[in-house]
């Protein structure tokens, strides 16, 4: 580890010291601000300096979270200024990152179904060397590793269970070095820039696809466990969950705050094309050629493609300036730790969960409702995403175990379910924006969120409930996908829910706030598939329905928790008063 970051284990120390002398020399404009003042508290990474403070110290506990001038530009106006002179092909937009994002989604999607029967079809083979090994009487058909091949035989409830359990050892994997790596690369891409970070998320996903075109090419002799390999060097470079949180920093740095849920929205829309397209191109290609490694072979190419792209074709988002002044705060940081940041202190004061302070800021415009609405919004953004990562495998093995579905099935089912969600993303939300919102006041400024925002998220999250009830109520396979459809009409909720997010910091603490919903995400990426691939390993030949059930508990638990959002938390200082 860099002991350049060991400069986050002390934050909460010296931004303690910093909000001390800053106090000092500030008067406070009412009783009811000294109280707030005085309450103190641990601070969330301090941003570079704003363009609107008014102090020459360095922005610390006491500095306000958006300017106390209504004259002056927000945040992210300020940041696009910095590329005004510029010719417009050297400009951030988001539109230069739309294109290879969707590229990389379509590879993504098409990938999933294919290696998942691939696990199914290697650990089905390894569990019939055993059977043999063990009772050289056994007798079971041989698997047909030539796509197109039914072995119904390796539809069975032992064979279902080794694959679960595996999925589940490869969610731990990759999920726990993600999570220890995803607010580090945020954080880092508030320093360094976004272009880097995405370029190294992918190279990490090359290594993985490397050592799957090995199993798909020579799956007879393929050790099935040096996958797991893969699993943890994707995880290791930060996965795709950090690509996507980089990508909506890359948004956030260049759009207005009112746009932004739309904004997230392309971007999910990208992901969701790529997982309703991918699956049916690799499905065909898989048909025709006979040969399921050509799908990991055109995925590589996508990704050493987007490297190139991103690294010679995109403009990068953050100013060398903003970089710069975000570096030299590091570095005064680092030096006022002294002796004490060698590798022993930092493995002491070593703490996973310290980046999500972020989502309880202190400081005189900090207010309890912010907190409040922070926490809130995360855990709903968690609850979602980690039922999304834990049904997905969950339901691919469950359709092969009790439809009988191979890949070919498999993939139309994903390419409606997510061509609805596709659909919900790229035309029913930005259309109802622009009805209910209206032409955006590019001037207006950051109020948190707002009606508009939260009826969206609930009523995506009771989509998502009802969608996994009809899944636990599903016997054949219409009535599954017209549940997957329902529920991926709840597909609008991520977007909104990330924008809400964003709403509620600066411009320059985003890449820390995404960062630091990437460890909530990684974290969920641990758990959740670890309990529901735990829950259907268990149940699978008895109620095999039951991780379905669960499903469906957690998406009405996140139903519930969404109507604790507060409306129009206000972070403006001359408002304080009246909280």
């Amino acid at each position: 580890m860099d002991t350049a970051e060991s400069a986050f284990e002390a934050n909460v120390e010296l931004d303690r010291a910093s909000s001390l002398r800053q106090q000092a020399r500030r008067a406070p404009r009412s009783g009811e601000r000294a109280a707030q003042i005085s309450k103190g508290g641990i601070d969330t990474s301090a941003p570079e300096v704003s363009p609107w403070d008014d102090t020459d110290d360095p922005p610390g506990e006491a500095s306000p979270l958006l300017p106390q001038d209504d004259n002056r530009k927000p945040s992210w106006a300020v940041a696009a200024d910095d590329f005004s002179h510029l010719p417009w092909y050297k400009r951030p937009h988001i539109a230069w990152i739309l294109f290879p994002f969707l590229l990389m989604a379509l590879a993504f999607g098409g990938s999933m179904a294919p290696k998942i029967n691939l696990i199914l079809e290697l650990i089905c083979r390894q569990y019939q060397e055993e059977q043999q090994t063990a009772n050289p009487g056994y007798m079971m058909a041989p698997v047909d590793f030539m796509n197109g091949a039914d072995n119904d035989q390796c539809r069975i409830p032992e064979v279902q269970s080794r694959v679960s359990i595996f999925m589940l050892w490869g969610s731990l994997l990759g999920g726990i070095l993600s999570a220890l790596t995803s607010p580090k690369l945020g954080a880092l891409s508030d320093r360094y820039g976004r272009k880097p970070i995405l370029i190294f998320t992918s190279i990490g996903t090359i290594l993985s696809e490397i050592i799957t075109i090995f199993a798909a090419k020579y799956p007879e002799t393929f050790p099935v466990d040096l996958l797991l390999v893969g699993f943890a060097l994707d995880g290791l470079f930060g996965s795709f969950i950090v690509a996507m949180a980089i990508a909506n920093s890359y948004a956030t740095d260049c759009t207005a705050p009112q746009l932004r849920n739309v904004a997230f929205g392309y971007f999910h829309g990208c992901l969701f094309t790529g997982l309703a397209i991918g699956p049916i191109i690799a499905g065909y290609l898989v048909k025709w050629t006979g040969k399921i490694v050509i799908v990991f072979y055109i995925l590589l190419a996508v990704h050493v493609f987007f490297i190139l792209f991103i690294a010679f074709g995109c403009p990068e988002s953050l100013s060398k300036q903003r970089q710069q002044t975000a570096r030299e705060r590091n570095s005064a940081e680092i030096e006022k730790l002294g002796p004490t940041q060698d590798w022993i202190s930092w493995i002491r004061h070593f703490n996973l969960l310290e980046p999500l302070k972020i989502l309880w800021p202190t400081g005189p415009n900090a207010t309890p409702a912010l907190r409040w609405n922070l926490i809130v919004l995360a855990a709903v953004d968690t609850i979602a995403f980690g039922v999304a990562m834990g049904s997905m495998t969950v339901v691919i093995i469950y359709t092969n175990y009790e439809f009988g579905w191979k890949t070919f099935e498999a993939s139309r089912f994903m390419s409606i379910v997510n061509s609805s969600r596709v659909f919900c993303l790229i035309v029913i939300l930005p259309l109802v924006t622009r009805l209910v919102r209206g032409k955006v006041n590019m001037k207006q400024r950051n109020t948190g969120c707002d009606q508009f925002d939260m009826s969206v998220i609930r009523i995506a999250i009771l989509f998502d409930t009802l969608g996994y009830l009809g899944y636990t109520l599903s016997r054949s396979g219409n009535p599954f996908i017209l549940s997957g459809v329902v529920a991926a009409l709840g597909g609008i909720g991520s977007p909104t829910l990330q924008s809400a997010l964003t709403k509620h910091v600066p411009a320059e603490q985003t890449g820390q706030l995404l960062g630091a919903s990437g460890l909530l995400h990684a974290l969920a990426r641990v758990v959740a598939p670890t309990v529901f691939n735990a829950i259907y390993s268990a149940t699978v030949g008895k109620f095999t329905q039951t991780v379905f059930v669960c499903l469906t508990a957690t998406f009405g638990l996140a139903f519930v928790i969404s109507w604790f959002i507060r409306p129009h938390v206000y972070l403006d200082p001359n408002d304080m008063d009246e909280e």
